[in-house]
């Protein structure tokens, strides 16, 4: 009588691996399935902690991810993400602002993938997979070729009517200058109040340093600085603050 009941359990298991085959670990099917989705959920994690700045001081991006910031970078999500973005600081100006009609009310938008976008670059420069080539990079921002990002657009013209003075703050060199706003002006930007880059004794500070420095000294000119728009935390983080501040998405390269 046992081993009847044993047996009956054995054609049991067996009858229902087979009727569930499809799902069954070792179907191979199955395992390419689970691995891709695997892939899939690890790299937009990868991303989304880039994004909320607990991935930091990385040189490139994860070989395996390559294909998927690409495909990010250069998707609808990408643009939805930053003209949801645009919306909350539009929201925001609608109710935060008592200009004074001075001349020192600010705001301060940071250059690359901000304004205009290096995406073109980084398509022939592997989407983040290599390490940063400021040579490379450099030469072909000499070529001011870099489209502007609509959303950006639309939103520094906004501004700007408001009667607030922009300041640009980019991590460039001074070398650059020509260049950046020969860039700038092509695609459509006037009128910001000046641009800063980094001169030589800024090389050696970090970005977030020398982003900050830049805000003190406007401060200390009586400046009221109501935001500030960038992809990059550097951009948005140290003292001074200005009084709130929006990131864009970008997980093809950090700067610190």
């Amino acid at each position: 009588m046992a081993r009847k009941i044993v047996l009956i359990l054995v054609l049991t298991c067996l009858c229902i691996g087979l009727a569930a085959a499809d799902w069954n670990i070792l179907n191979p099917i199955w395992n390419i399935n689970a691995r891709q989705d695997s892939l899939k959920n690890y790299c937009e994690s990868w991303r989304i902690n880039v994004e909320l700045n607990n991935i930091r001081e990385f040189d490139v991006v994860p070989q395996e991810c390559v294909a998927h910031i690409k495909k990010y970078m250069t998707s609808s999500q990408y643009d939805a993400d930053c003209q949801r973005a645009i919306e909350e600081v539009t929201l925001y100006l609608s109710r935060c602002c008592s200009l004074k009609g001075d001349g020192r009310d600010a705001w301060i938008f940071d250059v690359d993938d901000t304004l205009i976008s290096t995406i073109p670059y980084f398509k022939k420069h592997g989407f983040g997979g290599e390490k940063m080539n400021s040579s490379s990079l450099e030469a072909w921002m000499e070529e001011s070729k870099a489209p502007a990002l609509d959303h950006t657009f639309k939103l520094f013209h906004d501004i700007k009517d408001r009667g607030m003075k922009i300041f640009l703050v980019s991590s460039r060199k001074e070398t650059l200058r020509s260049p950046t706003v020969d860039n700038l002006i092509n695609v459509g930007y006037h009128g910001w109040s000046r641009l800063f880059l980094r001169g030589f004794e800024d090389e050696y500070m970090h970005v977030e340093q020398y982003k900050s420095q830049v805000r003190k000294t406007l401060m200390d000119q009586g400046y009221r600085i109501w935001g500030i728009v960038g992809d990059q935390w550097s951009s948005l983080k140290g003292l001074p603050e200005a009084k709130r501040t929006f990131k864009l998405p970008n997980s093809i390269y950090y700067m610190s």
